[in-house]
């Protein structure tokens, strides 16, 4: 048994992204086991670019371990129209809710831009993770082939005001 605390103990913050996470972020996004098999079409050649970064208002989940901060996660909301565009936890951080609390930092932020409400549409095995925070299918978004060529569920985050 290991005596080095693992980097999810510890505490973790919530920053907005910046360039140079880019990387890091499209690593997180391509390697996602999510995204295996049948699914992998959907982020062959994903990018998460300095451009999109800046575009939209992106934030990343960080743990320190000994090599210094270690990114756990992201979300880009985009504010017209109102849409959780990304949402990612790695895979050995998942479970740990890091999830949960980017999605409450996420709502926090939507309030904070005058949204009421904002659209999700999710990856078939996340279905789960977006009514266990609190998100309301709506809907169902068609496929898009040839990257997205199966149907996905759609939900709807409900913002109250505070």
């Amino acid at each position: 048994m290991s005596s080095r605390p693992s980097p999810i103990s510890r505490p973790i913050t919530i920053r907005r992204a910046v360039a140079r996470d880019a990387k890091r972020l499209t690593r997180l996004v391509r390697g996602s086991r999510a995204y295996e098999g049948k699914y992998a079409s959907a982020v062959a050649g994903y990018r998460v670019g300095p451009d999109y970064i800046e575009a939209h208002r992106t934030f990343v989940a960080v743990g320190t371990d000994e090599h210094g901060d270690r990114v756990l996660g992201f979300y880009s909301l985009v504010l017209a129209p109102p849409e959780l565009d990304l949402l990612f936890v790695a895979d050995e951080a998942q479970g740990r809710g890091i999830g949960r609390l980017l999605v409450a930092h996420m709502q926090s932020e939507a309030r904070a831009a005058g949204l009421d409400r904002l659209k999700v549409v999710s990856h078939l095995p996340a279905e789960n993770f977006y009514h266990r925070v609190g998100a309301v299918r709506t809907g169902t978004a068609l496929a898009n082939p040839p990257a997205v060529p199966w149907d996905r569920p759609e939900f709807e985050f409900r913002i109250p005001s505070e």
